[in-house]
């Protein structure tokens, strides 16, 4: 049984961009989100995090602070104590929707049990803490040349893989295409459109870079999220993979994905589909099918990067890794979680997810 949950504690967090997050949809300056701390009877503190996001999760910071301070803890701190999966559903059941809120609350209550366990996160959920993750570094939507300048440092920093962010206009999106691999001509690309075309435009334009021998491991939500049928159409007429992102919020809409055969590959973000215990079911639905798992994130805090790592090392059908948001950030203060060396994550080797953040340079 876990000890039952007697306090849960939220806060406003925000942190300057080191540079500017731009996407088909957005543009990023300043991180705003909230931390959290869930505290058991026996004293033991799991920490959760979650990011604003009106385009993806429709959440503000305050609609995160109103629920994790309303309905999530009252869900928590008014049951004795419980299984796990007791408490997760509770967090779940709590109110409609806000799944960044109770992916914050979830991963603070899981963090919360593995410490009590006394194991990293990773192992408690059946995986391998020691497994050493492969982020690729996003390059964000700009002039060909800026993007070109962007993924010069990157390689400089130690990585192979780059994130593209695309989908403003297909024309454009060559020319910025073709200027990042001329700048970087050694490494393998991953294309993110954020929904940015339509169903014609995506196969023209991923036909062309196929045509152009441009190496890509996978293009991402080419088209809107709700389009199955445009997603599939695109998926059944390219060559390189589609992974669906905004498409997947559930274990219900990824079993939906995998029989339409509207995606080669899914993307598992805890923001949008609400803790471990659905993102696990996502993977578990994508592994009986034969595919495979991204685990990604928003821009969210280091500790929501953190837990994500954690479920990326625990499932075997995840076999690839987007968390570079937490490199965006200029917070200094914030550390723990894992140490990043090159495009290598290395997990914290203590108990959960291995978090003090509300204590300056805790666990750096």
């Amino acid at each position: 049984m876990l000890p039952a949950v007697t306090d849960l504690r939220a806060r406003p967090y925000s942190a300057p961009l080191s540079r500017p997050f731009i996407t088909a949809r957005r543009r990023v300056d300043t991180m705003l989100g909230v931390l959290v701390e869930l505290e058991l009877a026996d004293g033991t503190v799991g920490h959760g995090s979650a990011g604003q996001s009106f385009g993806v999760t429709g959440e503000s910071v305050e609609s995160v602070l109103a629920v994790l301070n309303g309905p999530v803890k009252q869900a928590l701190t008014e049951q004795p104590a419980a299984a796990l999966r007791g408490a997760a559903a509770g967090i779940a059941d709590s109110c409609v929707g806000n799944f960044a809120a109770k992916a914050a609350a979830d991963v603070a209550l899981h963090d919360a049990w593995a410490r009590t366990l006394g194991v990293p996160l990773a192992e408690a959920l059946g995986g391998d803490a020691t497994t050493v993750l492969r982020t690729d570094m996003t390059v964000s939507l700009d002039t060909p040349q800026r993007m070109a300048d962007a993924a010069v440092e990157a390689v400089g920093d130690g990585f192979d893989v780059l994130k593209i962010k695309l989908g403003n206009d297909w024309r454009a999106d060559l020319d910025r295409l073709r200027a990042v691999r001329d700048a970087a001509p050694d490494v393998r690309f991953r294309l993110d459109a954020n929904q940015g075309w339509d169903v014609k435009a995506a196969i023209r334009v991923i036909r062309a870079i196929e045509d152009a021998g441009i190496p890509l491991e996978l293009v991402e939500q080419p088209v809107g999220k709700h389009d199955l049928a445009g997603m599939a159409a695109v998926t059944a007429a390219v060559d390189v993979p589609v992974m669906a992102d905004e498409s997947v919020s559930s274990s219900r809409s990824a079993l939906e994905i995998v029989e339409r055969r509207a995606a080669d590959l899914l993307n598992i973000k805890l923001a949008k589909c609400g803790g471990i215990e659905e993102a696990l079911a996502i993977a578990d639905i994508a592994r009986a099918a034969g595919i495979e798992c991204m685990v990604g994130a928003m821009m969210e805090p280091r500790v929501s990067i953190a837990a994500a790592a954690h479920l990326a090392a625990a499932h075997p059908a995840i076999t690839l890794v987007d968390l570079d948001s937490a490199e965006w950030i200029d917070d200094p203060d914030l550390g723990g979680g894992y140490a990043l060396r090159g495009s290598e994550m290395h997990l914290h080797p203590g108990p959960g997810i291995g978090f003090a953040p509300w204590v300056k340079g805790e666990q750096e």
